[in-house]
């Protein structure tokens, strides 16, 4: 996790003293129900909550300590519990192997975190749904492989980008409960030891679907899936953060990030405004993606377990969830204050002489009963003329001035041909197929 790139509320959730008391809550959960049960006594966790109760401060130094001796975690972790709580202490853990604790505050820790980034996209959501409203009918052109296609408006553009964010919302909300699962079923997943009672009643309480069945580890193509989709989502906000950086180019320049008072481009170059933020973006996105990648190895365990998963996870849990909830909020910072151009696109949309209305005309001296091959012919010797004077012709003006073209089409019928509202007229299906039929 690099601080820089973090934001306090979801690195909460992954710090030390966060995960210990998890791992409490599940170890005392477990102890409550094994004392129901007349595994343990009663009594056992009475002290554990009684001891949880005067809010304890975690240790974490003291947990350290100890398991620089005793070279496991989860055992360093209870030492200390039974070093505060006293005798009733030895009642903890009873049936259940280290997996079960640490799989189950990892589901908890992940669950948490989709909350917090579901929260995130409905900020971005709202975000580019109020700036698409406010640009829907605001021409500009659409480009394929980077060259003049044929107009949309920057509302279609950002209708698009909701979308997509939309599916990436359920996407989460669909990871979130495939691995929000529990799993206390003791050392090979056997219930051997503990009560599948024990496992149930854990899950209800630390708010988690029951595992239907583990091995020593909750299975990985679970955790997997999740980080899948964090990736997804991370390449949905670079393909976003692609478009505004290439709308900054100066060349093109028909949108562009805030630049706040006082703020500075370049250290050698005072006129410089760049695209930082999205640049950063496009960053954040691809180390995103990459956790996806060890993620998916993780799922070929060895037999019921190893742990070659676990310090990966230990690397990719807090920095992909940290990291794309960083990634959110600022696209939606960029998104909310995003400098739109509309007099630049049209500018734009102008300079190559009307190319972007070929199609038009071809279709239109098709309908005409010119054959499809030699209408072609007809734009494209034309449009090429154009395409060759950076736009210094107009393509009306040489439809007009060819008489193979007007020997099929008249003058009036080409011209109507060239209006650029035609282009927009289902812009309204659009939006209400996005944002609903109120739109």
């Amino acid at each position: 996790m690099v601080p820089r790139y973090a934001r306090p509320a979801m690195t909460a959730i992954w710090e030390p003293e966060a995960r210990y008391r998890i791992w409490f809550e599940v170890e005392a959960h477990a102890t409550e129900k094994l004392g129901a049960l007349g595994v343990v006594p009663e009594s056992a966790a009475r002290a554990l909550w009684d001891w949880w109760a005067t809010d304890p401060v975690i240790d974490v130094p003291a947990i350290d300590a100890i398991e620089a001796v005793a070279k496991h975690d989860v055992i360093a972790f209870l030492t200390w519990v039974a070093d505060n709580v006293g005798e009733q202490a030895r009642f903890m853990h009873q049936g259940m192997t280290s997996s079960d604790v640490l799989d189950t505050t990892l589901a908890v820790q992940l669950a948490r975190s989709s909350d917090i980034l579901l929260e995130d996209l409905d900020q971005l959501l709202a975000a580019i749904r109020r700036r698409a409203e406010e640009h829907k009918y605001t021409p500009t052109i659409g480009r394929s492989h980077g060259i003049h296609a044929e107009p949309v408006t920057f509302g279609l553009k950002l209708a698009q980008a909701y979308a997509e964010f939309d599916r990436c919302k359920k996407r989460l909300a669909a990871a979130r409960e495939e691995i929000a699962t529990c799993a206390i079923s003791g050392a090979v997943g056997t219930f051997a030891n503990i009560d599948p009672a024990v496992e149930e009643y854990v899950a209800e309480k630390m708010g988690l679907a029951v595992e239907p069945v583990s091995t020593q580890v909750i299975p990985r193509d679970r955790h997997a899936m999740f980080f899948a989709t964090l990736a997804v989502i991370a390449g949905s906000i670079e393909r976003l953060a692609v478009e505004i950086r290439h709308l900054q180019r100066t060349e093109v320049l028909e949108a562009e990030e805030y630049f706040s008072p006082g703020q500075k481009g370049s250290s050698a170059m005072p006129h410089k405004r760049n695209p930082i933020l999205t640049e950063n973006l496009t960053g954040q996105a691809r180390m995103i993606r990459a956790y996806a990648l060890p993620a998916l190895e993780n799922v070929a365990l060895w037999h019921e377990r190893d742990i070659s998963h676990s310090s990966v996870e230990r690397f990719i849990g807090p920095d992909a969830c940290i990291t794309l909830d960083f990634a959110l909020a600022r696209l939606t910072g960029v998104v909310d204050k995003l400098l739109v151009y509309p007099e630049r696109m049209r500018k734009n949309m102008d300079r190559m002489g009307g190319l972007i209305h070929s199609q038009r005309v071809l279709l239109a001296l098709t309908q005409a009963g010119v054959s499809r091959e030699d209408a072609y012919r007809l734009v494209q010797r034309n449009a090429m003329k154009v395409w060759e004077s950076d736009g210094a012709l107009m393509l009306l003006d040489l439809l007009k001035a060819d008489p193979e073209v007007t020997a099929a089409l008249p003058v009036d019928e080409l011209e109507d041909r060239f209006d650029l509202e035609y282009h927009f007229k289902h812009v309204d299906t659009i939006f209400a197929r996005v944002f609903g039929e109120a739109a």
